[in-house]
């Protein structure tokens, strides 16, 4: 009887471990921002691939857009870095260089990769060893919104083409008649109102700044003395300085959108590709998409936004690759991304988005990501680049020197690289 107990009570333990391993699940982390309707956009996709994958758990985890990056500093610092994480593709030299991200063509469905748009695989890119580290369904682009009537009240030339953009004077004369037009407010709306903790400011102002002949740092030698704050760069935040001094932009305390506000509205927006679904719904007719102005010899845009990388600590990189090669083919995800005016990264989302088509409203945008987009400096030091450029900007919009504001953000980012010394092998490159 002994025997027999003991042979039962070993089989049942066999069993009960048997149970346990077979209950047991692989867990992917995923962290990412977004507004409410993301969020549940990626709980629902989540859920999704549960059912098709019962032994694998999707745990996400949000971060405010703003906090992003700090919440993201924090996880490093715990070391309790996510398998999955968001990251805007500017700062990914930065995480690459820093250990963070592991290669990630490798880890996704090779349809995937051949569907990706040259500007979705140069966001992605590491520049010193040329290799994909993240992917995403999206890139991005600012463009000009005017309101038709006021334009229209003006005698506005209206562009149909990035080769027909406004030139400097066009630009800043239509800026001076619409301020004297009745039923407008402000000329222009810059979305001043994103405030210094958000990317905006060197994503929608430094293509102006390049268009005019400036850039935040040279690209060769990776100084930004001697160029941030060159006679070019100066002459261009002392032009936008003017504007905010005449009057001409809305102010960052009036809100985050009075283009299409109620009373008198800004006649202009210089906004993001995503900014055209609401104004779109709220103005109809009245809503037109211009490229951005040439304040120079040259048209310049943004690119890059948020895309999805691997992190090199992940336990189950192949499965947080199975898992991004599911999300981005889901069909609901990319419906709501279609909805939200998504600017397409994968081509075979761009023939499913027909705002971005030859003569759709948005065309003049998926235009610019050929022609004149220019990608924020691909550098490890891009976090003090941004940081230092946006607080120079703020600093001059109210009422600060443009080349005492430009000078310092130019010393800042110079010290930062010297005290990574040249953070290499990127030194090598000069």
């Amino acid at each position: 009887m002994g025997k027999r107990l003991l042979s039962v009570l070993l089989a049942s333990a066999s069993l009960a471990v048997t149970a346990g391993l077979a209950e047991a699940k692989t867990v992917i982390h995923m962290m990412h921002q977004g507004d409410p309707g993301w969020v549940k956009t990626y709980g629902d996709v989540a859920k999704r691939f549960e059912e098709a994958n019962p032994d694998v758990d999707v745990e996400l985890i949000y971060a405010p857009h703003d906090a992003y990056n700090e919440k993201f500093s924090a996880a490093v610092m715990a070391k309790q870095l996510p398998d999955i994480m968001e990251l805007d593709a500017p700062f990914l030299a930065n995480y690459v260089w820093s250990g963070y991200l592991q290669p990630i063509k490798p880890l996704i469905e090779k349809d995937i990769l051949d569907d990706m748009t040259p500007s979705n695989v140069a966001q992605g890119t590491y520049p010193i060893d040329k290799d994909l580290y993240a992917v995403g369904l999206t890139d991005s682009s600012v463009v000009l919104y005017g309101n038709k009537k006021y334009l229209e009240a003006i005698g506005a030339r209206i562009p149909k083409s990035v080769d027909d953009a406004w030139t400097k004077e066009e630009f800043e004369g239509y800026l001076e008649k619409l301020s004297k037009l009745d039923g407008v407010k402000w000329p222009i709306d810059t979305f001043r109102g994103y405030g210094i903790k958000t990317e905006w400011i060197t994503y929608a102002y430094g293509p102006l700044l390049d268009s005019a002949g400036c850039d935040l740092i040279d690209r060769t030698s990776w100084k930004a003395t001697g160029t941030l704050d060159s006679e070019a760069c100066v002459n261009a935040m002392t032009m936008m300085q003017t504007w905010v001094k005449n009057g001409w932009v809305v102010p960052g305390s009036s809100g985050t959108n009075q283009f299409y506000a109620d009373g008198k509205p800004a006649a202009l927006a210089l906004g993001g590709h995503w900014f055209y679904a609401e104004a779109a719904a709220a103005m109809k007719d009245d809503i037109v998409v211009m490229p951005l102005p040439k304040l120079g010899d040259k048209g310049v845009s943004p690119n890059g936004t948020w895309i999805w990388g691997i992190t090199k600590s992940s336990e189950h990189p192949d499965v947080a690759g199975k898992f991004l090669s599911f999300l981005l083919k889901d069909k609901a995800y990319r419906e709501f991304a279609k909805e939200n005016s998504g600017f397409p990264g994968l081509k075979s989302f761009a023939a499913d988005s027909p705002v971005y088509a030859p003569g759709g409203p948005m065309a003049v945008a998926f235009e610019q990501a050929s022609k004149t987009a220019v990608a924020r400096p691909p550098h490890p030091a891009y976090p003090t680049i941004t940081s230092a450029f946006m607080q120079a900007v703020d600093k001059v919009f109210n009422g600060g020197d443009a080349k005492e504001a430009l000078s310092e953000a130019a010393q800042k980012i110079d010290e930062d690289i010297e005290d990574n010394a040249g953070y290499p092998p990127f030194d090598a490159q000069q």
